[in-house]
């Protein structure tokens, strides 16, 4: 079955950064585009960044609000997508997760907390 497990949240200062990590399992992580969402408390969640399948190129997409800052990638032979968090602020604060589609399907990890706060 899938399973996606995300790791690598935790607490830093405005400008810090950090390094998300998605472990994925149960299906063929190369033949699937993989999104990072992210969810503040009171908010929807909503939709950081995408990266395609490598069948077409692992092209990337972003969120005006993290463009430039944040960046999508994936290791296919570790079956592993990351998210680099660079110049984090405050408002990036929420539970981030990772996110596939497969047979119509929505799946997700459990998500890991990251704080921005000096």
């Amino acid at each position: 079955q899938v399973q996606l497990v995300e790791s690598g949240g935790g607490l830093v200062q405005p400008g810090g950064s950090l390094r998300l990590s998605c472990a994925a399992t149960g299906f063929t992580f190369s033949s699937y585009a993989m999104r990072w969402y992210r969810q503040a408390p009171g908010k929807e969640r909503e939709l950081v960044a995408t990266i395609t399948s490598a069948l077409i190129g692992s092209s990337t997409i972003y969120a005006e609000s993290v463009k430039g800052r944040f960046t999508i990638s994936r290791d296919n032979a570790k079956n592993t997508m990351y998210l680099q968090m660079n110049s984090l602020k405050v408002e990036d604060t929420a539970v981030y997760y990772c996110n596939v589609i497969r047979g119509g399907t929505n799946y997700w990890g459990q998500g890991t907390q990251v704080t921005v706060s000096s």
